[in-house]
């Protein structure tokens, strides 16, 4: 069995794995135990009463987070002509057509984020489907980055817009809502801002209790439980 390092035993020694907090103690007690040389991503875990296979509860959409995830955004466009060119104008970072298509199946995935114009999906989706689907990179029109309107999408992705998604296995729903050196406050307000939109986005359908858990967590450190009971 892997032993587990110093810092790892750091964090037990801080962080209650059996406790609720509320928000403002989790995003506390994780600034608090953030202690890399680096600037941490802080991520968000919460797991939905919902079943993904039932296509009603697969849920799946977009969020804006008011004070964006910290990080610098590349998106790669497929698009031609006047929307190749609208797509360069508004700031995309790779754009193209058949030849953006050949660089990703040779390999090359060096990009966050895709948009794609409604009349291109049916030529790229099946060669990309299975390399782009799997890691949540796939243009997608539930997500709204199928579309014509270019400009607002990729404006709006490189703002802080971020895409969630339930997992097909474990009905949980995992996203970015900053970094480590925000101030407390944005990364409670983007957390509420992304679990007030999973609340909405419940389907009629869920049966029970909907937010099953909550937790958040830095790159280096360890899960933080939030009291589901705050979000409801």
């Amino acid at each position: 069995m892997a032993k587990k390092g110093k810092r790892y035993g750091e964090f037990q020694e801080q962080v209650d794995r059996m406790s609720l907090y509320t928000v403002d103690e989790a995003v506390s007690l994780l600034k608090k135990t953030s202690t890399a040389k680096f600037d941490e991503t802080v991520d968000l875990a919460s797991r939905l009463g919902v079943d993904p296979r039932k296509a009603e509860e697969n849920i799946r959409g977009t969020v804006s987070l008011p004070h964006g995830t910290g990080k610098s955004v590349r998106v790669a466009v497929f698009a031609e002509g006047e929307k190749a060119r609208e797509a360069e104008e508004a700031g995309a970072d790779f754009v193209g057509t058949d030849d953006l298509v050949d660089r990703i199946v040779e390999g090359w995935l060096d990009f966050d984020a895709t948009i794609a114009t409604p009349d291109l999906m049916r030529s790229i989706m099946p060669k990309l489907g299975r390399i782009l689907g799997p890691r949540g990179l796939m243009p997608n029109p539930k997500a709204g980055t199928v579309t014509m309107d270019i400009t607002e999408t990729l404006q709006n992705i490189k703002a802080g817009q971020i895409e969630y998604r339930v997992e097909r296995t474990s009905g949980i729903v995992h996203v970015p809502i900053g970094k480590t050196s925000f101030e407390d406050g944005q990364i409670k307000d983007n957390l509420n801002t992304v679990m007030d939109t999973l609340v909405k986005a419940r389907p009629a359908s869920a049966k029970g209790r909907y937010i099953r858990s909550v937790a958040i967590s830095a790159t280096m450190g360890a899960g933080i439980r939030i009291d589901p009971q705050q979000f409801l």
